[in-house]
């Protein structure tokens, strides 16, 4: 009898296999790990049609109706994390296909989030670039006590960055289009208008979830009113901020700066202006990347597996 076909995607580091205990189904299955990150719509379905299972990672290679059809053996995908809108679920649930997902490390995105933050304000990258170099002192940095924050999306994330910043004495203001004065005061945030946040912010940190309304809900508009000492933080999803419109903002030295975690394209491609734009602190999608995170896919992905094979006997 054939042996049931999976295939873990997009594992970067190559680390997928040294989280979780993966023996006991190396004996009954074929396992293949893919390293490298492909976009072209034939060479994905070129690549995974042998397999009955497929493990992604996050929103790293997206299933779309077309992929989805042309994969004949295809009977379980396993997400890491709570939701993954690059899959075409209605697809997928036509095509017999089923998706499952798994747990998720709530605390990496927000620490991220806050990293940026402190680097951004005490320009450690530079500082750091500077002394190695065999220089010594060379910006000045922002005190976070008194300055205001502002918060675009006041959800399960926004509302650790909420916390985050009135343990550093900050003032918090927040804005999303369905968030009410009660919810604001219930995380110690001030209900303002989208205008009024980008105008008094000293940094606006954004935190909603991406949709046909969201997408490019930051546009020149927004960074227009932005004061030219304030700081512009994303670690949600990229399309949230219309990217042209950012760049030029970066180009032209509107704002003080910028820190990203995500972006239109992932992987960031190599000519990227984001890539070498001074006043921005880009990291490649590393919000989720972490230790106890990655334990908690792979583990929750392994007994997902092990499900299926089990009902697949009966």
């Amino acid at each position: 009898m054939k042996l049931p076909q999976i295939a873990i995607l997009d594992d970067y580091q190559n680390v997928a296999l040294s989280y979780g205990d993966w023996s006991s189904l190396q004996k009954t299955t074929n396992i293949v790990v893919f390293n490298d990150h492909i976009t072209d719509q034939t060479a994905i379905i070129h690549r995974l049609m042998q397999f009955d299972v497929i493990c992604v990672m996050r929103e790293r290679t997206p299933l779309t109706r077309e992929i989805l059809s042309q994969l004949p053996n295809l009977k379980l995908i396993i997400s890491t994390g709570l939701r993954n809108a690059s899959i075409d679920a209605k697809a997928a649930e036509e095509l017999g296909i089923t998706i499952s997902t798994t747990g998720y490390h709530a605390s990496g995105a927000p620490e991220l989030t806050w990293a940026l933050l402190l680097a951004l304000s005490r320009h450690i990258v530079p500082e750091t670039t500077s002394l190695r170099e065999g220089h010594w002192q060379k910006e000045i940095g922002v005190d976070l006590k008194g300055k205001t924050i502002g918060i675009v999306g006041l959800g399960n994330i926004g509302s650790v960055i909420a916390r985050y910043a009135k343990a550093f004495e900050m003032e918090v203001v927040a804005w999303s289009e369905n968030l009410t004065l009660e919810k604001a005061n219930e995380h110690g945030a001030k209900l303002v208008s989208k205008e009024g946040l980008f105008k008094m912010a000293d940094f606006v940190s954004v935190h909603l979830i991406l949709s046909s309304r969201s997408r490019n809900i930051i546009t020149s508009k927004e960074l227009s009113l932005m004061k030219p000492t304030a700081y512009l933080i994303n670690t949600s999803r990229g399309p949230l901020i219309n990217e042209t419109d950012l760049i030029a903002t970066l180009k032209n030295k509107r704002i003080a700066g910028a820190a990203l975690d995500v972006y239109e394209i992932e992987p960031l491609p190599t000519n990227h202006p984001f890539r070498w734009l001074p006043n921005l602190l880009a990291t490649p999608h590393i919000g989720y990347v972490t230790k106890d995170t990655y334990q908690i896919f792979y583990e929750d992905t392994i007994l997902r597996i092990k499900d299926f094979l089990s009902l697949r006997k009966r």
